[in-house]
């Protein structure tokens, strides 16, 4: 008589095959939605405190970029595209802000030029921002040093029109506020984002160069 043990044990061999296949699927999807280790995020923590050491702002570099480590890790170029996008984002929330003030009551013609003169001027810094990010995402070319020029070139006249943006007011206070006082508060911010990442987009060349030509 034949031994009907095999023939039973098989589905149950092919069952448990199953399950096991199953099982190694589910660790493996939970394995890769597993949040990063903490000595990896300190790394990048770290990446952006000590990068932001050599600005002029150190602690609104820090504070300011430091939300996105994950994404810049230790890439000097994602470090100063962020810091561009920061400072593209300030300055847009600035010219608004601007437009706002333009519409303050008892705001006397002087003032109220001198606002529609800030209102451009950072127009044109937004321009100069933007037309950075663009350039500076880009893959590296022949002329990559040229482009990087061009880019700080960008970037140092968006921190020039800023600044310029606050020479033509007086000293009047309307409400209680000095008017210079008011488009200062909104300017100098953006100011200081613009010379931080104008020190990050040279210490991004600088690695670049020292790379010898190998792309990012």
């Amino acid at each position: 008589m034949e031994n009907p043990l095999p023939t039973l044990l098989l589905p149950l061999l092919l069952l448990l095959l199953l399950i096991i296949s199953d099982q190694t699927q589910i660790f493996s999807v939970a394995a890769s939605t597993l949040p990063k280790s903490p000595a990896r995020i300190r790394t990048n923590t770290e990446y952006v405190r000590t990068s932001c050491s050599t600005t002029s702002y150190p602690r609104l570099c820090y504070n300011s970029l430091s939300v996105y480590a994950g994404k810049i890790k230790t890439n000097p170029k994602t470090l100063a595209l962020a810091a561009l996008h920061v400072n593209l984002a300030a300055a847009r929330s600035s010219a608004a802000s601007m437009r706002r003030l333009a519409k303050t009551r008892g705001l006397r013609r002087r003032d109220a030029s001198a606002i529609s003169d800030c209102v451009e001027e950072v127009g044109d810094s937004v321009f100069e921002l933007q037309r950075a990010i663009r350039e500076l995402g880009r893959p590296r070319g022949y002329d990559f040093m040229g482009l990087i020029s061009d880019i700080e070139t960008w970037v140092s006249s968006a921190l020039t029109d800023e600044e310029t943006c606050m020479e033509g007011f007086g000293g009047r206070r309307v409400n209680g506020v000095s008017v210079k006082a008011k488009v200062r508060r909104h300017i100098v911010r953006v100011a200081h984002l613009t010379s931080n990442s104008l020190a990050l987009i040279n210490s991004y060349a600088s690695s670049a160069a020292a790379e010898e030509g190998v792309l990012p």
